[in-house]
């Protein structure tokens, strides 16, 4: 019976669950707009709860920074998820890819702050291009299986390309004109019936 109260102490109560969960979004908000000089009293004003709110979960702005980009990449894993079964083969693959951009925004302004998270977390490239790359090739077989996408192209492949091409754009508007490039690289890899009108 104790052990169950102890368990039970434990656990996170609701609110500060979505006080956690509405600063990953009002963080992910406020660094892909501001970059990471953005303020964290924005990111807690944003989220509507105060700064010593904001400091019990997130003590440091590295540990702040480390929680919104692993909270992107859960999030582009889940989607992958979602869009095996609530999409079209190659619909599902350019949709997904397209929820990147808003991933690599985000990351571009947080990129500073991120290689010192990344020095005091070493596994945190591998775990997010791990976790990205096995998302993207479950959409990418499906696609491959339906004879709707050409076979000779790895998941690897397409986050390198998707990534070079959010990296080599860094002028104002640049996710419009990455979006409308991702379109034509998946449908430059679109077997001819299957290309996106």
């Amino acid at each position: 019976m104790g052990g169950r109260l102890e368990r039970t102490a434990r656990r996170p109560r609701a609110d500060a669950l979505r006080n956690r969960e509405r600063l990953l979004e009002a963080a992910k908000a406020v660094f892909s707009a501001g970059g990471p000089s953005a303020s964290l009293e924005t990111v807690a004003r944003c989220a509507g709860v105060g700064i010593g709110t904001l400091y019990r979960h997130f003590p440091t702005r590295e540990a702040l920074f480390e929680a919104v980009y692993r909270y992107e990449v859960e999030h582009l894993v889940g989607l992958a998820e979602q869009l095996r079964t609530e999409a079209a083969p190659v619909d599902a693959l350019r949709r997904w890819l397209r929820s990147n951009v808003e991933f690599v925004a985000t990351k571009k302004g947080m990129s500073a702050a991120l290689a010192l998270a990344a020095k005091a977390s070493p596994d945190l490239s591998a775990y997010s291009f791990d976790s990205l790359t096995r998302a993207v090739d479950g959409l990418l077989r499906r696609a491959v299986e339906a004879g709707e996408m050409r076979a000779d192209i790895s998941p690897e492949d397409l986050l390198r390309t998707l990534f070079g091409i959010c990296y080599t754009h860094d002028q104002p508007g640049w996710q419009d004109k990455v979006l409308r490039l991702v379109d034509v690289f998946v449908d430059g890899l679109c077997r001819p019936s299957s290309s996106h009108p």
